[in-house]
Protein backbone atom coordinates (compact mmCIF):
# COMPACT_ATOMS: atom_id res chain seq x y z
CA UNK A 1 0.00 0.00 0.00
CA UNK A 2 1.61 3.10 -1.29
CA UNK A 3 2.16 6.33 1.19
CA UNK A 4 0.84 9.81 -0.14
CA UNK A 5 -0.31 12.81 1.01
CA UNK A 6 -3.85 14.50 0.76
CA UNK A 7 -5.93 17.37 2.02
CA UNK A 8 -9.75 16.57 3.69
CA UNK A 9 -11.97 19.20 4.72
CA UNK A 10 -13.29 17.90 7.88
CA UNK A 11 -15.75 19.71 10.01
CA UNK A 12 -15.97 19.78 13.70
CA UNK A 13 -17.82 21.52 16.74
CA UNK A 14 -16.13 22.40 20.30
CA UNK A 15 -16.43 23.88 23.15
CA UNK A 16 -14.28 26.18 23.79
CA UNK A 17 -13.57 27.36 27.86
CA UNK A 18 -13.39 31.17 27.42
CA UNK A 19 -12.50 33.22 30.29
CA UNK A 20 -16.08 34.78 30.36
CA UNK A 21 -17.32 31.58 30.10
CA UNK A 22 -16.14 30.13 32.69
CA UNK A 23 -16.70 33.50 34.96
CA UNK A 24 -20.19 33.11 34.20
CA UNK A 25 -20.10 29.43 35.56
CA UNK A 26 -18.67 30.57 38.79
CA UNK A 27 -21.49 32.91 39.30
CA UNK A 28 -23.44 30.05 39.31
CA UNK A 29 -22.12 28.78 43.16
CA UNK A 30 -21.20 32.22 44.35
CA UNK A 31 -23.50 33.42 47.98
CA UNK A 32 -25.28 36.58 47.80
CA UNK A 33 -22.45 37.98 49.73
CA UNK A 34 -19.26 36.62 47.23
CA UNK A 35 -21.51 37.88 44.52
CA UNK A 36 -21.88 41.41 45.90
CA UNK A 37 -18.13 41.35 46.36
CA UNK A 38 -17.57 40.49 42.80
CA UNK A 39 -19.99 43.26 41.49
CA UNK A 40 -18.05 45.70 43.77
CA UNK A 41 -15.09 45.03 42.38
CA UNK A 42 -16.49 45.37 38.43
CA UNK A 43 -18.02 48.19 39.54
CA UNK A 44 -14.81 49.80 40.64
CA UNK A 45 -12.83 48.39 37.27
CA UNK A 46 -15.61 49.36 34.33
CA UNK A 47 -16.45 53.09 34.44
CA UNK A 48 -19.62 52.14 32.54
CA UNK A 49 -21.46 49.83 35.42
CA UNK A 50 -23.02 51.61 38.56
CA UNK A 51 -25.18 50.48 41.36
CA UNK A 52 -28.72 50.94 41.33
CA UNK A 53 -29.98 52.47 44.70
CA UNK A 54 -33.51 53.53 45.82
CA UNK A 55 -32.88 56.90 45.47
CA UNK A 56 -32.33 56.88 41.77
CA UNK A 57 -35.90 55.58 41.01
CA UNK A 58 -37.87 57.08 38.66
CA UNK A 59 -40.40 59.53 40.20
CA UNK A 60 -38.30 60.61 43.24
CA UNK A 61 -36.72 63.96 41.34
CA UNK A 62 -35.64 66.25 43.58
CA UNK A 63 -36.17 69.86 43.73
CA UNK A 64 -32.98 70.94 42.12
CA UNK A 65 -33.19 68.11 39.58
CA UNK A 66 -36.42 69.61 38.18
CA UNK A 67 -35.95 71.34 35.01
CA UNK A 68 -36.65 74.91 34.52
CA UNK A 69 -38.11 74.83 31.29
CA UNK A 70 -41.39 72.46 30.29
CA UNK A 71 -41.63 69.84 27.68
CA UNK A 72 -43.04 72.47 25.62
CA UNK A 73 -40.29 75.13 25.61
CA UNK A 74 -41.86 77.30 28.23
CA UNK A 75 -39.24 78.64 30.86
CA UNK A 76 -40.67 78.54 34.81
CA UNK A 77 -37.96 80.12 36.13
CA UNK A 78 -39.90 82.52 37.27
CA UNK A 79 -42.43 80.59 39.18
CA UNK A 80 -41.83 80.47 42.91
CA UNK A 81 -43.50 78.12 45.54
CA UNK A 82 -46.74 78.90 47.02
CA UNK A 83 -45.00 79.23 50.36
CA UNK A 84 -42.05 81.57 48.90
CA UNK A 85 -44.17 84.27 48.10
CA UNK A 86 -45.65 84.52 51.23
CA UNK A 87 -44.91 87.36 53.50
CA UNK A 88 -43.96 87.69 56.91
CA UNK A 89 -47.31 89.34 58.15
CA UNK A 90 -49.07 86.68 56.21
CA UNK A 91 -47.48 83.52 57.99
CA UNK A 92 -47.96 85.30 61.47
CA UNK A 93 -51.94 85.87 60.29
CA UNK A 94 -51.93 82.09 59.16
CA UNK A 95 -49.84 80.78 62.49
CA UNK A 96 -52.06 82.57 64.89
CA UNK A 97 -55.16 81.08 62.67
CA UNK A 98 -54.15 77.76 62.63
CA UNK A 99 -52.18 77.75 66.04
CA UNK A 100 -49.27 76.64 64.38
CA UNK A 101 -46.68 79.10 65.78
CA UNK A 102 -43.55 77.50 66.35
CA UNK A 103 -42.33 80.13 68.36
CA UNK A 104 -40.98 80.04 72.76
CA UNK A 105 -44.39 79.43 74.37
CA UNK A 106 -42.67 79.37 77.81
CA UNK A 107 -41.01 82.75 78.67
CA UNK A 108 -39.44 81.49 81.59
CA UNK A 109 -36.95 79.52 79.53
CA UNK A 110 -33.68 80.80 79.55
CA UNK A 111 -31.87 81.79 76.38
CA UNK A 112 -29.06 79.97 74.41
CA UNK A 113 -26.96 82.78 76.61
CA UNK A 114 -27.93 82.05 79.92
CA UNK A 115 -29.33 78.21 79.66
CA UNK A 116 -28.24 76.27 82.73
CA UNK A 117 -26.01 73.91 80.36
CA UNK A 118 -24.97 75.80 77.35
CA UNK A 119 -22.38 73.51 76.21
CA UNK A 120 -25.47 70.32 75.54
CA UNK A 121 -27.15 73.24 73.90
CA UNK A 122 -24.37 73.66 71.28
CA UNK A 123 -24.31 69.61 71.20
CA UNK A 124 -27.64 69.46 70.25
CA UNK A 125 -27.42 72.58 67.42
CA UNK A 126 -24.46 70.93 65.80
CA UNK A 127 -26.62 67.37 65.98
CA UNK A 128 -29.52 68.81 64.68
CA UNK A 129 -28.35 71.09 61.78
CA UNK A 130 -29.15 74.08 63.85
CA UNK A 131 -27.05 77.38 64.77
CA UNK A 132 -25.56 79.81 62.98
CA UNK A 133 -25.89 79.21 59.71
CA UNK A 134 -23.58 76.22 60.03
CA UNK A 135 -24.41 72.83 57.76
CA UNK A 136 -24.32 69.61 59.36
CA UNK A 137 -24.85 65.77 58.44
CA UNK A 138 -26.73 64.87 61.04
CA UNK A 139 -25.93 62.02 64.08
CA UNK A 140 -26.02 58.62 64.45
CA UNK A 141 -28.48 57.30 67.16
CA UNK A 142 -25.79 53.97 67.26
CA UNK A 143 -23.33 56.96 68.71
CA UNK A 144 -25.66 57.51 72.13
CA UNK A 145 -25.82 53.58 72.67
CA UNK A 146 -23.80 52.43 75.36
CA UNK A 147 -21.02 50.28 74.44
CA UNK A 148 -21.44 46.33 75.93
CA UNK A 149 -18.41 45.22 78.00
CA UNK A 150 -16.23 42.52 77.06
CA UNK A 151 -14.86 39.63 78.89
CA UNK A 152 -11.62 41.92 79.50
CA UNK A 153 -13.32 45.16 80.57
CA UNK A 154 -14.57 43.45 83.47
CA UNK A 155 -11.39 41.85 83.94
CA UNK A 156 -9.69 45.27 84.07
CA UNK A 157 -12.31 47.04 86.10
CA UNK A 158 -11.76 43.96 88.87
CA UNK A 159 -7.63 43.85 88.50
CA UNK A 160 -7.67 47.78 89.76
CA UNK A 161 -9.38 46.57 93.36
CA UNK A 162 -8.31 43.56 94.02
CA UNK A 163 -4.44 43.56 92.75
CA UNK A 164 -2.11 46.62 93.66
CA UNK A 165 1.44 45.97 93.18
CA UNK A 166 2.60 46.91 89.89
CA UNK A 167 4.56 43.64 89.57
CA UNK A 168 1.31 41.74 90.01
CA UNK A 169 -0.76 44.15 88.03
CA UNK A 170 1.89 43.29 84.71
CA UNK A 171 1.52 39.50 85.63
CA UNK A 172 -2.72 40.17 85.79
CA UNK A 173 -2.56 41.75 82.82
CA UNK A 174 -0.52 39.32 80.23
CA UNK A 175 -2.72 36.55 82.22
CA UNK A 176 -5.87 38.32 80.95
CA UNK A 177 -4.39 39.06 77.42
CA UNK A 178 -4.25 35.11 77.07
CA UNK A 179 -7.29 34.09 77.44
CA UNK A 180 -9.78 33.00 75.02
CA UNK A 181 -13.51 33.72 74.30
CA UNK A 182 -14.62 31.04 77.05
CA UNK A 183 -12.89 32.38 79.62
CA UNK A 184 -9.81 29.51 79.49
CA UNK A 185 -6.31 29.96 79.84
CA UNK A 186 -4.60 28.22 77.70
CA UNK A 187 -0.82 29.21 78.63
CA UNK A 188 2.21 28.22 80.43
CA UNK A 189 3.27 29.21 83.79
CA UNK A 190 6.28 28.81 83.73
CA UNK A 191 6.75 30.61 79.63
CA UNK A 192 5.05 33.49 81.14
CA UNK A 193 7.17 33.76 84.22
CA UNK A 194 10.35 33.63 81.54
CA UNK A 195 9.06 36.22 79.54
CA UNK A 196 8.11 38.42 82.45
CA UNK A 197 10.96 38.10 84.57
CA UNK A 198 9.98 36.69 87.51
CA UNK A 199 9.12 33.05 89.54
CA UNK A 200 6.33 30.55 88.74
CA UNK A 201 5.54 30.99 92.26
CA UNK A 202 4.67 34.73 91.41
CA UNK A 203 2.44 33.55 88.34
CA UNK A 204 0.50 30.91 90.53
CA UNK A 205 -0.29 33.55 93.25
CA UNK A 206 -1.53 36.13 90.68
CA UNK A 207 -3.51 33.46 88.83
CA UNK A 208 -4.95 31.86 92.10
CA UNK A 209 -6.63 35.60 92.82
CA UNK A 210 -7.40 36.26 89.37
CA UNK A 211 -9.60 32.83 89.67
CA UNK A 212 -12.26 34.24 92.46
CA UNK A 213 -12.88 37.65 89.97
CA UNK A 214 -16.68 37.37 88.56
CA UNK A 215 -17.74 35.61 85.99
CA UNK A 216 -17.09 32.66 88.25
CA UNK A 217 -14.86 30.12 86.53
CA UNK A 218 -12.91 32.28 84.40
CA UNK A 219 -8.75 31.33 83.81
CA UNK A 220 -9.56 27.85 84.19
CA UNK A 221 -6.81 25.77 82.33
CA UNK A 222 -9.36 22.27 81.59
CA UNK A 223 -13.27 21.87 82.39
CA UNK A 224 -12.46 20.21 85.59
CA UNK A 225 -10.84 23.32 86.69
CA UNK A 226 -13.86 25.44 85.20
CA UNK A 227 -16.20 23.07 87.24
CA UNK A 228 -13.88 23.12 90.68
CA UNK A 229 -13.50 26.87 91.09
CA UNK A 230 -17.38 27.70 90.36
CA UNK A 231 -18.20 24.93 92.79
CA UNK A 232 -15.38 26.12 95.22
CA UNK A 233 -17.12 29.89 95.19
CA UNK A 234 -20.42 27.66 96.07
CA UNK A 235 -18.44 25.87 98.73
CA UNK A 236 -19.81 22.63 97.66
CA UNK A 237 -16.57 21.05 96.67
CA UNK A 238 -15.79 18.03 98.74
CA UNK A 239 -14.13 15.01 98.47
CA UNK A 240 -17.24 13.22 96.42
CA UNK A 241 -17.51 15.95 94.38
CA UNK A 242 -13.47 16.49 93.27
CA UNK A 243 -14.05 12.93 92.44
CA UNK A 244 -16.86 13.30 90.15
CA UNK A 245 -14.96 16.02 88.18
CA UNK A 246 -11.83 14.46 87.79
CA UNK A 247 -13.76 11.56 85.73
CA UNK A 248 -15.83 13.74 83.51
CA UNK A 249 -15.00 11.27 80.63
CA UNK A 250 -16.87 8.88 82.51
CA UNK A 251 -19.68 11.00 83.04
CA UNK A 252 -19.61 11.48 79.08
CA UNK A 253 -20.03 8.08 78.36
CA UNK A 254 -23.04 7.07 81.02
CA UNK A 255 -20.77 5.14 83.01
CA UNK A 256 -22.85 5.86 86.23
CA UNK A 257 -22.06 2.68 87.95
CA UNK A 258 -18.37 3.38 88.47
CA UNK A 259 -18.72 7.15 89.28
CA UNK A 260 -20.78 5.73 92.78
CA UNK A 261 -18.29 3.57 93.35
CA UNK A 262 -14.99 6.29 92.42
CA UNK A 263 -17.33 9.20 94.72
CA UNK A 264 -18.40 6.29 97.33
CA UNK A 265 -21.66 7.66 96.91
CA UNK A 266 -25.00 5.87 96.28
CA UNK A 267 -27.37 6.54 93.59
CA UNK A 268 -29.63 9.36 94.76
CA UNK A 269 -26.46 10.91 95.86
CA UNK A 270 -24.34 10.66 92.50
CA UNK A 271 -28.25 12.21 90.90
CA UNK A 272 -28.40 15.37 92.84
CA UNK A 273 -24.28 15.67 92.52
CA UNK A 274 -25.32 15.34 88.51
CA UNK A 275 -28.06 17.97 89.04
CA UNK A 276 -25.49 20.47 90.61
CA UNK A 277 -23.30 19.80 87.88
CA UNK A 278 -25.60 20.66 85.00
CA UNK A 279 -26.09 23.91 86.97
CA UNK A 280 -22.44 25.25 85.97
CA UNK A 281 -21.77 27.40 83.54
CA UNK A 282 -18.62 25.40 81.24
CA UNK A 283 -18.23 28.21 78.99
CA UNK A 284 -17.90 31.52 81.70
CA UNK A 285 -16.67 33.92 78.76
CA UNK A 286 -19.36 32.97 75.89
CA UNK A 287 -21.51 35.91 77.46
CA UNK A 288 -19.70 38.62 76.88
CA UNK A 289 -19.05 37.38 73.13
CA UNK A 290 -19.58 40.16 70.92
CA UNK A 291 -19.66 38.20 68.05
CA UNK A 292 -22.61 39.10 65.91
CA UNK A 293 -25.65 36.54 64.92
CA UNK A 294 -25.74 36.32 60.75
CA UNK A 295 -28.77 35.39 59.58
CA UNK A 296 -29.30 33.69 56.62
CA UNK A 297 -30.88 35.75 53.87
CA UNK A 298 -32.86 33.45 51.35
CA UNK A 299 -32.43 33.43 47.68
CA UNK A 300 -36.07 32.18 47.19
CA UNK A 301 -39.14 32.70 48.70
CA UNK A 302 -42.04 30.27 48.54
CA UNK A 303 -45.71 30.78 49.21
CA UNK A 304 -48.78 29.07 49.00
CA UNK A 305 -50.81 30.92 46.49
CA UNK A 306 -54.80 31.69 46.43
CA UNK A 307 -55.33 28.59 43.64
CA UNK A 308 -54.04 25.77 46.02
CA UNK A 309 -50.25 26.23 43.89
CA UNK A 310 -46.93 26.86 45.34
CA UNK A 311 -46.24 30.76 44.38
CA UNK A 312 -41.81 30.68 43.69
CA UNK A 313 -40.31 33.87 43.68
CA UNK A 314 -36.67 35.44 43.99
CA UNK A 315 -36.07 37.15 46.83
CA UNK A 316 -35.11 40.87 45.71
CA UNK A 317 -33.06 41.19 48.17
CA UNK A 318 -30.30 39.09 46.89
CA UNK A 319 -31.14 39.90 43.43
CA UNK A 320 -28.07 42.59 42.25
CA UNK A 321 -28.94 46.39 41.41
CA UNK A 322 -26.28 46.81 38.62
CA UNK A 323 -26.98 49.10 34.95
CA UNK A 324 -24.69 49.50 32.24
CA UNK A 325 -24.92 53.23 31.67
CA UNK A 326 -25.24 53.57 28.08
CA UNK A 327 -25.58 57.36 27.90
CA UNK A 328 -21.94 58.15 29.47
CA UNK A 329 -20.59 55.06 26.65
CA UNK A 330 -22.27 57.36 23.77
CA UNK A 331 -21.10 60.80 25.20
CA UNK A 332 -17.57 59.77 26.08
CA UNK A 333 -16.84 57.66 22.84
CA UNK A 334 -18.36 60.53 20.88
CA UNK A 335 -14.94 62.37 21.74
CA UNK A 336 -12.55 59.92 21.54
CA UNK A 337 -10.87 59.00 18.27
CA UNK A 338 -11.99 55.77 17.10
CA UNK A 339 -8.31 54.27 16.63
CA UNK A 340 -6.94 55.48 19.87
CA UNK A 341 -6.05 53.04 23.02
CA UNK A 342 -9.63 55.50 24.88
CA UNK A 343 -11.91 54.34 22.46
CA UNK A 344 -10.66 51.02 22.73
CA UNK A 345 -10.89 50.30 26.38
CA UNK A 346 -14.25 52.01 26.44
CA UNK A 347 -15.64 48.90 23.56
CA UNK A 348 -14.07 46.80 26.04
CA UNK A 349 -15.76 47.64 29.24
CA UNK A 350 -18.89 47.89 27.58
CA UNK A 351 -18.55 44.23 26.17
CA UNK A 352 -17.69 43.30 29.96
CA UNK A 353 -20.66 45.30 31.44
CA UNK A 354 -23.02 43.85 28.82
CA UNK A 355 -21.59 40.35 29.76
CA UNK A 356 -22.12 40.88 33.40
CA UNK A 357 -25.52 41.61 32.70
CA UNK A 358 -26.72 39.16 30.80
CA UNK A 359 -24.67 36.71 32.93
CA UNK A 360 -26.54 37.92 36.32
CA UNK A 361 -29.49 37.63 34.05
CA UNK A 362 -28.95 34.27 33.21
CA UNK A 363 -28.41 33.13 36.57
CA UNK A 364 -31.62 34.23 38.02
CA UNK A 365 -33.54 32.10 35.36
CA UNK A 366 -31.27 29.54 36.14
CA UNK A 367 -31.98 29.72 39.83
CA UNK A 368 -35.56 30.45 39.00
CA UNK A 369 -36.10 27.16 37.41
CA UNK A 370 -34.01 24.92 39.67
CA UNK A 371 -36.29 25.78 42.68
CA UNK A 372 -39.93 25.67 40.84
CA UNK A 373 -38.52 22.36 39.80
CA UNK A 374 -37.81 21.19 43.52
CA UNK A 375 -41.01 22.96 44.87
CA UNK A 376 -42.98 20.86 42.15
CA UNK A 377 -40.70 17.46 43.37
CA UNK A 378 -41.07 18.26 46.92
CA UNK A 379 -45.12 19.44 46.88
CA UNK A 380 -45.72 16.81 49.65
CA UNK A 381 -43.07 18.05 52.08
CA UNK A 382 -44.64 21.59 51.90
CA UNK A 383 -48.12 20.21 52.72
CA UNK A 384 -47.61 17.90 55.02
CA UNK A 385 -43.67 17.99 56.61
CA UNK A 386 -40.65 16.30 56.74
CA UNK A 387 -42.34 13.03 56.88
CA UNK A 388 -43.19 13.27 53.54
CA UNK A 389 -39.99 14.26 51.84
CA UNK A 390 -39.63 12.71 48.93
CA UNK A 391 -36.10 10.74 47.85
CA UNK A 392 -34.76 13.13 45.11
CA UNK A 393 -31.45 13.36 42.72
CA UNK A 394 -29.82 15.75 40.86
CA UNK A 395 -30.87 13.54 37.48
CA UNK A 396 -34.18 14.09 38.08
CA UNK A 397 -34.40 17.70 38.37
CA UNK A 398 -31.48 18.11 35.62
CA UNK A 399 -33.85 16.08 33.08
CA UNK A 400 -36.92 17.99 34.16
CA UNK A 401 -34.80 21.19 32.86
CA UNK A 402 -32.94 20.55 30.62
CA UNK A 403 -29.98 21.30 31.98
CA UNK A 404 -26.53 19.48 33.02
CA UNK A 405 -26.28 17.81 36.30
CA UNK A 406 -23.47 20.19 37.10
CA UNK A 407 -25.02 23.12 36.66
CA UNK A 408 -27.80 22.13 38.71
CA UNK A 409 -25.57 21.07 41.74
CA UNK A 410 -23.50 24.74 41.38
CA UNK A 411 -26.60 26.43 41.23
CA UNK A 412 -28.13 24.63 44.78
CA UNK A 413 -24.63 24.79 46.62
CA UNK A 414 -24.88 27.18 49.49
CA UNK A 415 -28.49 29.02 47.96
CA UNK A 416 -30.96 28.89 50.75
CA UNK A 417 -35.13 28.56 50.24
CA UNK A 418 -37.83 30.28 52.69
CA UNK A 419 -40.92 27.65 53.14
CA UNK A 420 -43.75 27.80 55.15
CA UNK A 421 -41.93 24.68 56.39
CA UNK A 422 -38.94 27.00 57.27
CA UNK A 423 -35.68 27.90 55.89
CA UNK A 424 -33.53 25.03 53.99
CA UNK A 425 -31.04 25.01 52.35
CA UNK A 426 -31.65 23.67 48.18
CA UNK A 427 -29.21 20.92 49.00
CA UNK A 428 -31.77 19.66 51.76
CA UNK A 429 -34.11 17.86 49.35
CA UNK A 430 -31.66 16.07 47.48
CA UNK A 431 -31.72 12.89 49.41
CA UNK A 432 -31.44 9.33 48.80
CA UNK A 433 -33.97 6.47 48.65
CA UNK A 434 -34.30 3.68 51.00
CA UNK A 435 -36.42 1.05 49.45
CA UNK A 436 -40.05 0.29 50.88
CA UNK A 437 -41.27 -3.16 52.48
CA UNK A 438 -43.73 -3.41 50.31
CA UNK A 439 -42.16 -2.97 47.17
CA UNK A 440 -43.69 0.51 46.39
CA UNK A 441 -42.50 3.63 45.83
CA UNK A 442 -38.72 4.55 48.39
CA UNK A 443 -38.83 6.63 51.10
CA UNK A 444 -36.16 9.95 51.65
CA UNK A 445 -33.02 9.54 54.00
CA UNK A 446 -34.29 12.72 55.46
CA UNK A 447 -37.36 11.50 56.39
CA UNK A 448 -36.27 7.99 58.08
CA UNK A 449 -34.19 10.04 60.24
CA UNK A 450 -36.70 12.52 61.29
CA UNK A 451 -39.09 9.18 62.12
CA UNK A 452 -36.21 7.32 63.95
CA UNK A 453 -35.61 10.83 66.28
CA UNK A 454 -39.39 11.13 67.02
CA UNK A 455 -38.91 7.33 68.05
CA UNK A 456 -36.18 8.24 70.61
CA UNK A 457 -37.80 11.06 71.74
CA UNK A 458 -41.14 9.93 72.51
CA UNK A 459 -39.71 6.25 74.36
CA UNK A 460 -40.15 6.11 78.19
CA UNK A 461 -37.01 5.20 80.56
CA UNK A 462 -38.91 1.94 81.16
CA UNK A 463 -39.11 0.97 77.42
CA UNK A 464 -35.90 2.33 75.42
CA UNK A 465 -35.89 1.51 72.19
CA UNK A 466 -32.69 -1.07 70.80
CA UNK A 467 -31.78 -0.80 67.66
CA UNK A 468 -33.31 -3.99 66.48
CA UNK A 469 -36.47 -2.77 67.95
CA UNK A 470 -36.50 0.49 65.43
CA UNK A 471 -36.02 -1.53 62.68
CA UNK A 472 -38.99 -3.50 63.42
CA UNK A 473 -41.11 -0.29 64.10
CA UNK A 474 -39.71 0.66 60.10
CA UNK A 475 -40.80 -2.40 58.93
CA UNK A 476 -44.13 -2.10 59.89
CA UNK A 477 -44.32 1.35 58.68
CA UNK A 478 -43.36 0.17 55.13
CA UNK A 479 -39.56 1.07 55.25
CA UNK A 480 -36.62 -1.73 55.14
CA UNK A 481 -33.65 -0.61 56.66
CA UNK A 482 -30.57 -2.51 57.73
CA UNK A 483 -29.55 -2.71 61.36
CA UNK A 484 -26.40 -1.17 60.60
CA UNK A 485 -27.76 1.95 58.98
CA UNK A 486 -30.61 2.80 62.26
CA UNK A 487 -26.85 2.85 64.02
CA UNK A 488 -25.31 5.21 61.10
CA UNK A 489 -28.46 6.89 61.15
CA UNK A 490 -28.38 7.27 64.99
CA UNK A 491 -24.72 8.06 65.79
CA UNK A 492 -24.76 11.02 62.98
CA UNK A 493 -27.72 12.70 65.17
CA UNK A 494 -25.50 12.28 68.00
CA UNK A 495 -27.68 9.55 69.72
CA UNK A 496 -26.16 7.60 72.40
CA UNK A 497 -26.98 3.65 72.12
CA UNK A 498 -30.14 2.07 73.85
CA UNK A 499 -28.12 1.25 77.18
CA UNK A 500 -26.77 4.98 77.14
CA UNK A 501 -30.13 6.50 76.78
CA UNK A 502 -31.50 4.31 79.62
CA UNK A 503 -29.21 5.41 81.95
CA UNK A 504 -29.78 9.30 80.95
CA UNK A 505 -33.26 9.28 81.23
CA UNK A 506 -33.71 7.13 84.37
CA UNK A 507 -31.48 9.98 85.81
CA UNK A 508 -33.35 12.55 84.45
CA UNK A 509 -36.62 11.20 85.68
CA UNK A 510 -35.34 10.91 89.21
CA UNK A 511 -33.88 14.12 89.17
CA UNK A 512 -37.07 15.91 88.09
CA UNK A 513 -39.02 14.12 90.28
Amino acid sequence: MALSASLYLRQSQTLAMTPQLMQSIQLLQMTHFELTQFIEQEVEKNPLLEFVSEADQPGESTREDMPSEGSDGEDFSGLTDVYDGTTRDDSLRMSETLDANFENVFPDDTSPQRADAPELLSQWKSMSGGGDGETSEGYDLEDFVANRLTLRDVLNEQLILSIHGARDRLIAQALIDQLDDAGYLHADTAETADQLGCTVRDVEAVLATLQRFDPPGVFARSLSECLAIQLRQKNRLDPAMSALIGNLELLARRDFATLKKLCGVDEEDLIDMLGEIRKLDPKPGTSFELTPCEAIVPDIVVRAAPDGTWAVELNPETLPRVLVNQVYYTTVSRHAPKNSGDHAFLSECLQTANWLTRSLDQRAKTIMKVATEIVRQQDAFLVNGVDHLRPLNLKTIADAIKMHESTVSRVTSNKYMLTPRGLFELKYFFTVSIGSAEGGDGHSAESVRHRIRNMIVLESPEAVLSDDDIVEILKKGGVDLARRTVAKYREAMNIPSSVQRRREKRAMAKVSA
